[in-house]
Formats: C-alpha cells, sequence, structure tokens
C-alpha cells in the first residue's frame, strides 16, 4: 500500500504555460511583469488579481477570471488532457547535477505536523492563513491544481534517484520543455499505467516524505477536504537549500542598534559590503551600515528554537522591533534574489532593513522533519523549484 498515486485525469503542457511558483516572489509587480509578456503563464490563473487586466481586482473578485483563463487554455490546445498517469521530471543545468521528481498525486490524510499526529507526510514550517485561503478558493473554483507540493522522499531516496534517471535516459523527447528565469530546463515525459509506472510509485511512496515547498498548498488541500494533493516526489541528491532573507520596509530603524543591545545580541559593525553569514550569526544592513550580530539563544530552547530563522523571528523582528511575523512590512526573499539585491532594496528606499541569514542544510532540514519538530516560517528555500504549470490535476 503506497501513499502515492498516479493523477486520475492529468492536463500536460504543449509548452508556454510553465511558470515560477505564486509565493516565489519578492514583489507582486514581477508577477505582472511575466503575465504581460507571457499571457498563457500559469501565473495569470494562480495570481488572477496580477494579471495586468485584472489589476485593481481583489483575489476573490478576480477568481472567475482564472476560470475563463483556464478554459481557454484547455480550449486552445496548451494543455493536453491524459488519463491515470505519472510524470517524470527533469531538471537540467550548466554545471549543475540533473535533478529528478515524479509528477503524482499524494494522500491528504496522510499530513503528519507533530509527533502525536501519525502520518508519513511531514509538513515542516508554520504557515500564513490567508495564502492557506486563496489557495482553497482557486482549488474550488478551478476544480484543476496547477502547482504541485514538493516532497523529499527520505527513505528511498537514492533508489528512486537512480530509477529516476534511468526512466529519463530512455524515455526519448520528452512530452515538453520550459526554461526557467534562471536558465534551467525543465524536462517532462508521461508515464502511462504498466510495471514502471508501479516501481515508480512504490519507490516515490516507499518512506517518510517532507514537504520541502509547498507548505501553504498542502495544508489548502486539507482545509478545502481534498482526499489527493499534486505533488513532485523528489530526491535529497537533486536539491539543495538556499538563504531565505528579509526585508523590512515603513519601520524607523535609528534605534535599531540599541534596541538589539537591549534585547542581549552582540553586534560588530563591518567594513564591508552585509553578505550571507556564516550559520550562527546574521548580517543587517541598514542606512548605508552593515553588521555581524549574534541574536541571543533562549536559555533551555531546544535545536529548532535557537536556528538562527528562529532567532531573527523571536529576537530581531519581535523583541526589537515588536514585529509579528506574519506583518505587512516584513518581506521574505528566497536566495534567486542575492545580497547585492537586497543592499540596492534598502539604498533605493523601498526597504529600511536587511536581513541577512544562513541557510538551512539539508541534513539539518530532514533531521528537524523527521523528529517531527516544525521549522520557523520561510526558513528553507529549495533549489531547483518544482515549475507551475507543466502538470495539472483535475480534481
Amino acid at each position: 500500500m503506497t501513499v502515492v498515486h498516479p493523477i486520475t485525469r492529468a492536463w500536460i503542457t504543449t509548452g508556454g504555460t510553465g511558470a515560477q511558483n505564486y509565493d516565489e516572489f519578492a514583489d507582486d509587480a514581477e508577477i505582472t511583469a511575466i503575465i504581460a509578456a507571457n499571457p498563457h503563464s500559469a501565473l495569470a490563473v494562480e495570481m488572477p488579481h496580477r494579471a495586468p487586466e485584472s489589476l485593481g481586482k481583489t483575489f476573490a473578485e478576480a477568481l472567475p477570471d482564472a476560470v475563463a483563463r483556464l478554459a481557454d487554455e484547455r480550449a486552445d490546445g496548451s494543455y493536453t488532457p491524459a488519463e491515470r498517469v505519472v510524470v517524470l521530471y527533469r531538471i537540467t543545468a550548466p554545471g549543475e547535477p540533473a535533478a529528478y521528481g515524479l509528477w503524482c498525486m499524494v494522500d491528504t490524510d496522510q499530513i503528519s505536523t507533530s509527533a502525536d499526529e501519525p502520518g508519513l507526510v511531514i509538513r515542516n514550517e508554520d504557515v500564513f492563513i490567508a495564502k492557506v485561503r486563496e489557495r482553497v478558493a482557486l482549488a474550488e473554483a478551478l476544480g484543476t491544481l496547477l502547482s504541485p507540493v514538493l516532497l523529499l522522499q527520505t527513505g528511498r531516496g537514492d533508489e528512486l534517484h537512480a530509477a529516476l534517471a534511468a526512466a529519463t535516459e530512455n524515455a526519448g523527447t520528452p512530452a515538453a520543455t520550459d526554461v526557467d528565469q534562471t536558465g534551467r530546463t525543465h524536462a517532462i515525459w508521461t508515464l502511462p499505467a504498466g510495471p514502471q509506472q508501479d516501481e515508480l510509485v512504490a519507490l516515490a511512496g516507499g518512506g517518510e516524505l517532507v514537504v520541502a515547498d509547498g507548505n501553504h498548498r498542502s495544508l489548502a488541500a486539507q482545509t478545502g477536504g481534498l482526499p489527493r494533493f499534486l505533488a513532485v516526489v523528489t530526491t535529497p541528491a537533486s536539491v539543495a537549500i538556499q538563504p531565505y532573507n528579509r526585508l523590512v520596509s515603513e519601520l524607523p530603524v535609528h534605534d535599531l542598534r540599541a534596541q538589539l543591545v537591549a534585547a542581549g545580541a552582540q553586534i560588530e559593525e563591518l567594513t564591508r559590503p552585509a553578505a550571507i553569514p556564516a550559520k550562527g550569526t546574521i548580517e543587517l544592513y541598514a542606512e548605508g551600515r552593515a553588521y555581524a550580530v549574534v541574536l541571543p539563544p533562549r536559555p533551555g530552547g531546544g535545536d529548532v528554537d535557537n536556528l538562527d530563522h528562529a532567532l531573527v523571528e523571536r529576537v530581531l523582528l519581535g523583541d526589537a522591533l515588536g514585529l509579528d511575523p506574519g506583518d505587512k512590512r516584513i518581506s521574505y526573499v528566497g536566495g534567486d534574489y542575492p545580497a547585492e539585491w537586497l543592499r540596492g532594496e534598502v539604498d533605493a528606499g523601498r526597504a529600511e532593513l536587511a536581513v541577512l541569514i544562513a541557510p538551512v542544510t539539508v541534513e539539518d532540514f530532514v533531521a528537524v522533519n523527521l523528529a517531527r519538530q516544525k521549522l520557523p516560517r520561510k526558513s528553507t528555500w529549495f533549489t531547483p523549484k518544482a515549475r507551475g504549470g507543466l502538470v495539472l490535476a483535475q480534481l
């Protein structure tokens, strides 16, 4: 018995619909610009209120626009239907090892968020409930899932990696390819029912699965009462974790140094630009000055309580600045945006403070999750990202 299943009714892109996931952007204007340049991008369906012709509408008001866009794309041949398939997935780029995954459906009732909650799918981060509500509303309006939850196979990852590498090598011409904003090529192949599909499904479901990307989408499946959710099951050898930084806007930072000292932090002003630090230190950039900061650990706290991202959330944002993690003045900025971009946002006056944090390691990520502990929200930026809009699952 496996928690992984074929997609009963899939829609496979014929090209041009691939997109970054809706939560990969530091600025909503980027979403509008991408849709304007490529109206067939799945972003126009997933973020309908950001499409140029829908600007000014709320997310809820723009849902009928999303329904119409998806219907038009199915009608014009942007997607082709397939029955009871899994989809092979390979991501390649010069100088990088190939990454592999399997598009499939996974049982929602297997999601576990704590040690006393049974299940083989472990969700690891806090979420923003407003985003979850949007995903529920979109799935209900469309009757279709457009973006996958990225799941890390922790039990049989090596076997799955080898099997997917062999399967894609022998699969012939891809059903579709898509090049993302980083230059990586995403290729997919549909795999119908048969012994090879059975083997890959068994391997994909052969151990505990950790949510690497898509915490909101997985909770939306639970909240919306979906029996299964769309996923890409990948392998530890296929992913890396990049920094996940923060920008703080519309908040005076003149007294930040004193506020941090009062909160128990150690601060050293730097003579170089702020950069991604080593684990155990954060770096800040404000008013043209850079600082290395060691935040005080929580006495008696566990490993998760004293992760850099947890200390930033509790000490810097909470104790020093008085901000809740969900405050709209905080922007969570993933690893696609380098340190110089963050500093540039501060220099340009679009933010007052840049917070640079060392990335969580894949090993730490897996260990925390298998112990059924929870990471702070927005603490892992996995790469490469699974593209939305390549494989859809009709509900």
